[in-house]
């Protein structure tokens, strides 16, 4: 599968979450939730992304534009990880914890629209079809292992296991 359509469907995921926050009112414990679910989505994500992607694109870059425009998204995702790292300081969810949140969604949002353009753009012009699906069948082993290595997943199938005996 092309990285690209992968990428996509991660970020419909994460959107899908940031807006079902956004719904939520302050003391809401579904932000809780839902927050600690967009951290590691997004996490996870930015950690593949650079590593796959971004740096590939960063090595093959033609031209100056292109590689301003890589290093934008490297930027925009440190900017993320800074609002990330809020979602993970185990406050309650009051309004302060809230408006953090939307300001993530609206940073991830816009985020998305230029790399889905920009970015995106310059890997269809840098990586052939073929290398594109070889990324993407990359990133599909790597999200893989990082959901089976996510605490509370191995000790899920340590309960499964001994439940078993």
């Amino acid at each position: 599968m092309d990285i690209l359509d992968v990428i996509k469907k991660e970020h419909r995921e994460a959107a899908s979450m940031l807006d079902q926050a956004l719904k939520c009112e302050p003391g809401d414990q579904k932000l809780v939730d839902l927050a600690k679910r967009i951290e590691y989505a997004l996490s996870t994500h930015v950690q593949i992304e650079e590593r796959l992607l971004y740096s590939r694109l960063r090595k093959d870059a033609e031209e100056e534009e292109q590689l301003v425009d890589v290093y934008e998204a490297y930027t925009e995702h440190d900017v993320a990880g800074h609002l990330i790292a809020l979602l993970k300081s185990g406050r309650k969810p009051d309004e302060k914890f809230k408006a953090e949140l939307q300001v993530l969604g609206e940073s991830i949002k816009h985020h998305v629209k230029e790399e889905e353009s920009t970015v995106f753009a310059i890997a269809r012009k840098l990586l052939s079809d073929g290398e594109r699906d070889e990324l993407g069948e990359k990133w599909t082993k790597a999200r893989q292992r990082m959901d089976a290595a996510k605490p509370g997943k191995a000790t899920k199938a340590v309960k499964k296991k001994a439940s078993v005996r």
